[in-house]
């Protein structure tokens, strides 16, 4: 009986011998507590905002905000030029010749200086023309490209000529007018506007506005972008 009670005694040995040793062999595993993130830890949101020195159009140039907008941006590149020298030097066409509409990117489409008289406004081509005699083989010309290089020259500290409208999001039909032209039909509308893009961040897109005199204006990114494209995608900018 003695001899039964041993062995059994040191069956119970060897068996918890056996598992100490297999516990003690296994690796240990610390497991990782994150501290929960808080506002501080959290990326902020990318911005870029140009101090863009704005001008108003008005009162001299009630139509000129394609103008206006050059000169803010000319300015900024550290050209010294006036708002009236640029008017006064945009290549111009008739609003309206032998039943034909004048194209605005053949010039400054009718009269620039007064709302008693017709006039429309001007595109890109004639205001490239324009900047490049102030800012030689430096000017960009953005028309029809994606938005994102318009992000991406405001990234490198250059504001982007654009052409919008003046309620900064998408216009009704209704609202467009179609013009026979030289050049063939064209859609304009006379909520035409151009400003000058200053900055952005993940919901606005900040603005020089010449009509208003308003600076680095926050508009809804979306809607801009959807108007922007609307309206032919018109960007203008320079390189260093």
């Amino acid at each position: 009986m003695k001899k039964i009670l041993y062995i059994l005694i040191m069956l119970i040995i060897a068996e918890v011998y056996f598992i100490t040793i297999h516990i003690l062999a296994r690796p240990v595993i610390y497991l990782e507590v994150k501290k929960p993130m808080t506002l501080a830890d959290m990326p902020e949101e990318k911005k870029v905002l140009l101090d863009v020195p704005v001008i108003s159009q008005l009162p001299e140039l009630p139509r000129g905000c394609e103008v206006t907008s050059l000169t803010m941006l000319l300015n900024y590149a550290g050209v010294e030029v006036t708002k009236m020298e640029l008017a006064e030097k945009i290549r111009k066409v008739p609003y309206l010749e032998n039943g034909l509409y004048g194209h605005p990117n053949s010039g400054f489409v009718g009269n620039i200086y007064t709302m008693s008289q017709p006039g429309l406004g001007v595109y890109d081509k004639p205001i490239q023309e324009l900047a490049n005699k102030y800012i030689p083989y430096k000017i960009v010309n953005l028309t029809g490209e994606d938005f994102r290089w318009v992000l991406q020259y405001l990234d490198r500290g250059r504001p982007v000529w654009v052409i919008n409208n003046t309620t900064f999001n998408v216009l009704a039909e209704d609202q467009f007018a179609t013009w026979q032209t030289v050049k063939g039909k064209i859609k304009v509308t006379t909520k035409e506007h151009s400003v000058v893009i200053t900055g952005y961040d993940n919901k606005n897109i900040y603005l020089n506005d010449p009509l208003t005199g308003e600076k680095n204006k926050a508009v809804d990114r979306e809607s801009f972008i959807a108007a922007w494209e609307q309206m032919g995608k018109h960007a203008i900018t320079y390189s260093r």
